[in-house]
């Protein structure tokens, strides 16, 4: 029987495991932007937004120490940090097309085994919005993909063609999943780390394209 899946907090602390320091880390709508609450104590990294933010810090959980003006991606409030400053549209894309993002944080709705990512129009709507996606996903130095592993009406995410409407082509370096964690290599999928309680045949029946399994496979910690 299969495990527990993360939740949504669960897997924005396993992404933040990715971060080092120095890093400049763009995190994009939705469970991305959570990550920046769980970057590890005393490491500097150099969170970006593309509405125009470099260099803030955690979530704000209180409400009345939000500050209307100072928020993510995701119109989330988050709290100021030392040397943070503030640009206009055009200077924070100059930074994404300039190859400045070491990492970005998206969201995904597809992701085909060659890296294709679909995520900015949802099935059955007549249009989409790209936002800042599409430019991060073509600049960024790596690109992770966070999302449960299967749609709320239990279709895969994971799969061989995305059949929704394309954001970029070969970008995904990564996949962070509410089971697993899945590279985008070459020679196809391979599955890196497992959440504890699933087996690999478990989550390969849940994917709708062929996983290779890591010669060092290991189960996925938080912290």
């Amino acid at each position: 029987m299969a495990g527990d899946r993360l939740d949504e907090l669960s897997m924005a602390m396993r992404v933040a495991r990715e971060f080092r320091e120095g890093m400049y880390v763009n995190l994009g709508v939705g469970i991305p932007t959570l990550a920046s609450s769980f970057v590890p104590p005393g490491m500097e990294v150099i969170l970006h937004s593309e509405n125009g933010m470099l260099g803030f810090g955690p979530l704000v959980e209180d409400a009345a120490h939000a500050d209307i003006f100072l928020i993510n991606a995701s119109v989330q409030p988050v709290s100021p940090r030392p040397g943070m400053c503030f640009f206009a549209h055009e200077e924070s894309f100059a930074m994404i097309r300039g190859g400045r993002i070491d990492i970005t944080v998206l969201g995904a709705l597809e992701v085909a085994e060659n890296g294709d990512l679909a995520n900015y129009q949802l099935p059955g709507k007549v249009c989409g919005s790209f936002g800042g996606g599409q430019d991060l996903a073509f600049c960024a130095r790596k690109v992770i993909a966070v999302m449960t592993h299967r749609t709320k009406d239990d279709r895969p995410k994971i799969v061989q063609r995305v059949t929704l409407p394309l954001t970029a082509p070969r970008a995904v370096d990564r996949v962070v999943t509410d089971i697993a964690v899945i590279d985008v290599t070459p020679a196809g999928l391979l599955l890196r780390e497992y959440v504890p309680g699933w087996t690999p045949e478990e989550i390969q029946a849940l994917t709708a394209a062929p996983l290779r399994i890591a010669d060092d496979l290991q189960p996925m910690t938080l912290a």
